[in-house]
């Protein structure tokens, strides 16, 4: 089983979970944690959805222009784009600092396709900063989300504050969430479209593709998107599954949809989300994160599939 942060004597990475009911349990679990690290000559990031950005804007005052604030509606629409995005850019940017982020990566509109994504990344977490000194709150919303995501989060967290106060979360097991949300994608509809790739395709395959979302109606933009995420994807197939793929794109509702599947297998649970510096490649997976709207991936020993989604419309 995989060592993770949370309990361990002298482990400097705190890590809990908010359960607050209301703006007024969100704003004393959060203000006064945001207050003792500033107080505390702490670098202080909130990355939360914008109604609950604008209602700590408010109740900090002229402290919040001490604070970098980020919609994580925004910065955070992919989860897998969170931790190196967001936490560790931001920590990264103070080496040898402790930093303190409030962060809340699940709310009420999230979409089932983007849940199990984001429960890997709360996971995830305590692999990211594990040894590092930082504190990461994860505010969860009683009334809004479901008992699922609710008892998840006591998995994925070490410890757990709401109105009766904090204490150790006795279900605290981040690898079942992590090897639990590991599951087979659903199957590709009818109407997709699909092709073999290999090392001597990539050129057509990246054609392909764009041309396919060209006539869906993607952007310009994300057409550079598009091309950027399954340029690595592909590759990641020649370098890393055993030389060939099978490529399949369709559009779903509002996205286009893209999975390149090969027979190799990911063993590193944070491919695709350490910082760019981790990476003596470059970082493919890490691209592809930063490029797409979501990014599921399930991976065992039949192999591995990579799905992206891109919105048709910005």
């Amino acid at each position: 089983m995989t060592e993770v942060a949370g309990r361990a004597a002298g482990e400097p990475f705190r890590h809990p979970a908010l359960h607050y009911a209301g703006p007024a349990e969100y704003l004393d679990g959060t203000v006064p944690f945001i207050e003792n690290a500033l107080a505390a000559g702490e670098p202080v990031a909130v990355a939360v959805p914008a109604p609950n950005l604008d209602l700590l804007r408010g109740a900090l005052g002229a402290a919040a222009d001490r604070v970098l604030m980020l919609d994580m509606a925004v910065e955070g629409a992919n989860p897998g784009r969170i931790i190196p995005g967001v936490l560790r850019d931001f920590a990264d940017r103070h080496p040898g600092r402790r930093v303190s982020i409030v962060g809340e990566p699940i709310w009420a509109s999230r979409t089932e396709i983007e849940y199990p994504a984001c429960a890997q990344h709360e996971a995830l977490i305590n692999l990211a900063f594990a040894g590092r000194d930082a504190a990461v709150l994860c505010p969860y919303d009683l009334d809004g989300l479901d008992a699922r995501a609710i008892a998840d989060s006591r998995a994925t967290h070490p410890v757990l504050i709401d109105g009766k106060g904090t204490r150790e979360s006795p279900h605290y097991d981040p690898v079942r969430i992590i090897d639990g949300y590991n599951r087979p994608l659903p199957a590709p509809p009818r109407h997709a479209v699909e092709r073999g790739v290999d090392r001597d395709s990539v050129d057509n395959a990246r054609w392909f593709a764009t041309s396919y979302g060209r006539n869906a109606g993607l952007s310009a933009h994300r057409l550079i998107d598009l091309e950027i995420a399954v340029t690595e994807l592909v590759l990641n197939s020649v370098v890393h599954g055993g030389g060939t793929g099978l490529l399949r794109i369709w559009t779903d509702g509002d996205h286009l949809v893209c999975e390149v599947r090969d027979a190799g297998r990911i063993t590193d649970p944070l491919a695709g989300r350490r910082s760019v510096d981790d990476y003596s490649d470059g970082g493919g997976l890490l691209l592809v994160n930063h490029a797409v709207d979501l990014l599921r991936m399930h991976t065992g020993p039949g192999g591995t599939t990579m799905r992206i989604h891109l919105r048709l419309s910005e």
